[in-house]
């Protein structure tokens, strides 16, 4: 699975970024060829999807057990390395982090993408729940269906939601940063939740630009924890590979992917792949992410020919 993580890691825009050279990736899905001593519940030939720390976009991957899991029946290979880190992520904010409950409304950018599609398909599940999205106008047409209220990314989706919602929504979900910070908390209810779980708006250019990721910074609202006080907010932060990886929440990780699969099981939730791409075309793809142009997951497959170029 490509997300927008891996153009961070790629322009080096995160924290303590891993020294090259290295293979991308942090989820994939496959076929079990060989097992630890003490690896139980798995045999060779399973179909499993997996988080890596690291190196999923190869041809062979070994990972922990406890980062495995088992593919339903009925769901494909692309479907599967789809899944993980979009679902998880949106499960666990809506859920663990804001206390989703019916009768709430949501605010998602990037409703297009993977982890906005999977906070709509998600929210679907709960009686009554309003989503309001942001997401480039071309995409509109093919995701109405699956948000209550859409606006275009560029628009002032502030005044829109008053508009529509003169107290605001219960939860925002932010994975832009910058300006976006004080937009969020402003539309929140009393006792609603900010959630930041990215900061796409510092990958611009095709190299790393430290104008840009300090304006990004610098058009964060300052948060007062008396302000939070006094309007009843909550403000909290949200990211999946630091509890996977450094704070060691791999059990948590494996109840919540117990329930999702259930939920796939049942036809309650399916993953969007936009496109598949061959190893070699990974250039295209993650141009195609970074121009914001996938609707779903974009997905590398190792047994794809790269797609000959037309003259």
């Amino acid at each position: 699975g490509l997300n927008f993580i891996d153009l961070m890691v790629r322009q080096g825009n995160i924290d303590n970024p891993p020294k090259t050279p290295l293979v991308p990736g942090f989820e994939c899905s496959g076929i079990i060829e060989a097992l630890g001593d003490s690896v139980k519940g798995f045999e060779i030939g399973d179909r499993v999807m997996a988080f890596v720390n690291y190196n999923a976009w190869a041809e062979v991957v070994c990972t922990p057990v406890e980062f495995v899991y088992k593919i339903p029946d009925d769901m494909s290979f692309s479907e599967a390395a789809a899944f993980p880190m979009n679902f998880v992520t949106a499960y666990m904010m809506l859920f663990e982090v804001a206390n989703l409950r019916e009768g709430m409304s949501v605010l998602v950018h990037s409703a297009g993408g993977g982890v906005g599609q999977a906070v709509a398909q998600l929210c679907s599940t709960i009686p009554n729940i309003t989503v309001f999205g942001t997401a480039s106008s071309f995409k509109h047409e093919a995701i109405k269906g699956s948000v209550t209220h859409l606006f275009d990314r560029n628009a002032d989706y502030v005044q829109e939601v008053k508009r529509i919602s003169t107290e605001g929504v219960d939860i925002v979900l932010d994975c832009l940063c910058g300006e976006n910070t004080g937009k969020g908390l402003s539309l929140l209810k009393p006792l609603g939740t900010y959630i930041l779980y990215g900061s796409s708006n510092m990958v611009t250019g095709e190299t790393k630009s430290f104008f840009s990721f300090a304006k990004s910074w610098w058009q964060v609202e300052k948060v007062n924890p008396i302000k939070l006080y006094e309007e009843n907010k909550v403000i909290a932060g949200f990211s999946l590979l630091n509890l996977l990886f450094k704070q060691n929440r791999g059990g948590l990780i494996k109840n919540i992917m117990d329930k999702l699969i259930s939920l796939y099981n049942n036809k309650k939730i399916k993953p969007v792949v936009d496109s598949l791409w061959a190893l070699e075309e990974v250039k295209e793809a993650m141009q195609r992410i970074h121009d914001r142009g996938n609707i779903g997951k974009l997905i590398l497959d190792v047994e794809k020919a790269p797609t000959p170029l037309v003259s």
